[in-house]
């Protein structure tokens, strides 16, 4: 139906943009089709996992929930215990490969979240590649970051770009790309997280690509006072105490405390994993004296 307001729009945008409360509030939409209301509870849901209320999605969605919702719940599961690894990865590669399902759209999105967590990049672009939705499309711009194919990156983005060049999710992945690519670009970037903060509510995502595009630029104390007004809006971001961690170590302030709180609520992160390598390098190196 040509000219159809997008009813999703704000909750999407707000999801796209990291304001997740916002996104659950803006939730109660009418009228949708059998399809619209599937997305929303989508949406919903993963505004839920990423405020880390795990067990709030796992309850909720029943074995007789549609494909994609049972999708979802199977990242709460991921994302809820290591122990339950194993058995989630188990079944996506099940549905993915079952004709009748394999090909839905979210399913392939979660199953991309989820390689790319356990940092399987050419598992996760099997299913992700072939695009199909924005997410998709930006995702594999994510995952070609990771690999450091910024070339590749470039190509997903020029295809986000030729369906909608405003989309939120392009602007973001432009971004990414900058940041990625570096020297000019980071100005560039910059002013995309700038334009975000203006049209939008500031959330941690934004004010994180801000610190991080002023951290490139070289302005850490800059970039400190948004890493802080970030924290305020949620304590337990892991991006947001892992760039502590990076900007007290430039601006030669302890940051011992953003590292504990990270190691405490985010022990999988990769600057956590990589301290520790380092310390057990030194320890190693020591006893060999």
């Amino acid at each position: 139906m040509a000219g159809a307001p997008d009813l999703l729009f704000a909750l999407r945008n707000n999801f796209y943009i990291g304001a997740f409360q916002a996104a659950i509030n803006s939730g109660d939409v009418q009228n949708l089709s059998e399809e619209d209301a599937i997305e929303r509870d989508c949406l919903i849901y993963r505004s839920y996992i990423a405020l880390g209320s795990y067990q709030l999605v796992i309850n909720e969605v029943d074995s007789s929930a549609a494909t994609p919702l049972q999708a979802v719940k199977l990242l709460a599961m991921y994302l809820l215990s290591a122990d339950n690894k194993e058995t989630v990865i188990s079944s996506i590669r099940e549905w993915l490969s079952d004709a009748a399902i394999g090909n839905n759209p979210i399913l392939r999105l979660i199953a991309g979240i989820i390689f790319m967590h356990e940092q399987d990049y050419n598992e996760a672009l099997k299913h992700t590649h072939a695009g199909g939705t924005m997410e998709l499309n930006a995702l594999n711009v994510q995952i070609y970051l990771k690999m450091h194919r910024s070339d590749h990156a470039e190509k997903q983005l020029r295809v986000m770009q030729q369906i909608d060049e405003d989309h939120t999710l392009t602007q973001l992945a432009t971004a990414w790309l900058n940041l990625a690519v570096g020297g000019s670009k980071i100005q560039e970037a910059y002013l995309i997280f700038q334009d975000f903060s203006e049209k939008y509510q500031m959330t941690s995502l934004v004010l994180n690509g801000k610190a991080v595009c002023c951290m490139h630029m070289g302005n850490f104390d800059e970039a400190e006072s948004f890493l802080l007004e970030a924290l305020n809006k949620d304590a337990k971001d892991p991006e947001t105490l892992a760039n502590l961690v990076v900007c007290c170590l430039h601006l030669g302030k302890p940051s011992s405390r953003f590292l504990s709180q990270l190691k405490l609520t985010h022990p999988e992160h990769m600057l956590v994993k990589r301290g520790l390598t380092a310390e057990e390098s030194f320890d190693r190196a020591v006893q060999t004296v």
